[in-house]
């Protein structure tokens, strides 16, 4: 699973007890995983106009989760807690939290991180699919940019690799340079 993320605003409103979360995560927008360092290059990348959109359309179940912890959910499909919506500028993401919900432990710190400014940041979990991917040199740097993925989850985080994405709250290398280099960082461990 891959891991990116924006930074923004998150929008959060009470209404009848719930707590209703609205995020943006932009598309088309490059963003730097990895500086220049030494004699490598600057390491890249963008997710492409609906690249998530498989998996929405058949509808299966994705969560919003604090930190890319599943055990700590915030919402989901499957709950009907989770609307999300594609179109060729960003993916939406519109949750619910109920009034029950709102007093979970971890809930709680996540809405007062928030409160604070210390949770601002958007960040999709995602598998990409076979030939879902291209990667090529770009002004010096390596871009890998993501045409078809399968969402697996979308986290609020404090500190996200796309600094557009909006909270209204990934692994990729040239493959032959991780083998040389043979590195292991949050950014490559789900493959």
């Amino acid at each position: 699973m891959l891991w990116g993320a924006h930074t923004g605003s998150l929008e959060l409103r009470t209404e009848g007890g719930e707590i209703r979360l609205r995020a943006t995560f932009p598309y088309g927008r490059e963003t730097v995983l990895a500086e220049r360092i030494g004699s490598g290059r600057e390491r890249r990348e963008m997710i492409a106009a609906r690249a998530f959109a498989d998996r929405i359309g058949r509808g299966e179940d994705v969560h919003f989760l604090a930190g890319h912890d599943f055990n700590k959910p915030l919402a989901s499909r499957s709950a009907g807690s989770l609307t999300l919506t594609e179109t060729d500028d960003a993916l939406a993401i519109d949750a619910t939290i109920s009034a029950d919900m709102g007093q979970v432990s971890y809930v709680r710190d996540f809405l007062t991180a928030h409160a604070a400014g210390l949770v601002r940041g958007l960040s999709p979990g995602f598998r990409v699919r076979p030939g879902g991917e291209t990667v090529e040199e770009r002004d010096g740097a390596i871009l890998r940019t993501i045409r078809a993925a399968d969402l697996i989850e979308i986290s609020a985080v404090t500190k996200p690799a796309y600094p557009q994405a909006q909270i209204e709250a990934r692994d990729w290398a040239f493959l032959p340079e991780v083998k040389r280099a043979n590195l292991i960082c949050h950014h490559n461990r789900w493959r």
